[in-house]
C-alpha cells in the first residue's frame, strides 16, 4: 500500500516532534510509517496498516466504536509516553476539519521552530522538553519565544541561551496553563 504521510501516526501523533525522530543516533525513528516501524509494529500498525489496509484510524470504519483506539486517546488526554499526547485529540479534530495536508503543513513549521531550538539551544538535556514545547505551544508563541531567546542571550555560552529560553517557554506554559513536562 502507498504510505502519503509516513511522518504522520496512525493514531494521529506528529512524528517530527518526537525526541526518537530528532536525533542523529541509530536508534532514530524515520516515522510510525517507516520500513523499520512497520516491521516493528504497533496494534494500530498491525490493525490499520498491515489487516485493513488504511493509513490511519480515523479512515477506519469501525473507528467510532474502536475501544483500542478510544483507549489510546483518553490515556493521551492523562499521561505521556517518551513523546507528548498532550494535543492529540486537538489534532485528530483539526485533521477532520482541515485534512491531513493541511496538518502536515503546520507540523512541518513545528518542526523547523523545534529545529531551531535543539540547534541553537540545547545543551544536550533538553530535547524532549523542547519537543514537547514544539507540540504544545501555538505556533506565534514558539515564534516569540525563539525571537526573545535570541534578544535576551546573544553573546553567551549554550548552557546560558538554554536557561534563557527554558525560561521564557516556562513563563508562557504558566501563563497558559501548559505542560512542559512528560506526564508519567
Amino acid at each position: 500500500m502507498h504510505i502519503a504521510y509516513p511522518d504522520i501516526g496512525i493514531c494521529g501523533l506528529s512524528c517530527r516532534l518526537c525526541p526518537m525522530y530528532n536525533t542523529e543516533a541509530e536508534s532514530r525513528c524515520s516515522g510510525c510509517k517507516s520500513s523499520t516501524r512497520m516491521a516493528v509494529g504497533c496494534p494500530f500498525i498491525t490493525c490499520a496498516v498491515k489487516r485493513k489496509g488504511i493509513e490511519f484510524c480515523w479512515e477506519c470504519e469501525e473507528s467510532g466504536t474502536c475501544e483500542k483506539w478510544k483507549n489510546h486517546r483518553e490515556a493521551g488526554k492523562e499521561r505521556d509516553s517518551f513523546k507528548c499526547y498532550q494535543t492529540l485529540e486537538e489534532d485528530i479534530s483539526y485533521i477532520s476539519r482541515h485534512g491531513v495536508s493541511e496538518f502536515q503543513k503546520i507540523q512541518e513549521r513545528r518542526e523547523v521552530l523545534l529545529r531551531e531550538m535543539l540547534n541553537d539551544f540545547n545543551e544536550g538535556r533538553s530535547k524532549s522538553y523542547y519537543c514537547i514545547a514544539a507540540t504544545v505551544l501555538e505556533l506565534d508563541e514558539l515564534e516569540e519565544a525563539l525571537s526573545r531567546a535570541r534578544e535576551e542571550s546573544g553573546g553567551l555560552d549554550v548552557r546560558a541561551r538554554s536557561k534563557t529560553l527554558h525560561r521564557i517557554l516556562d513563563e508562557i506554559a504558566s501563563r497558559r496553563g501548559y505542560h512542559l513536562r512528560l506526564r508519567k
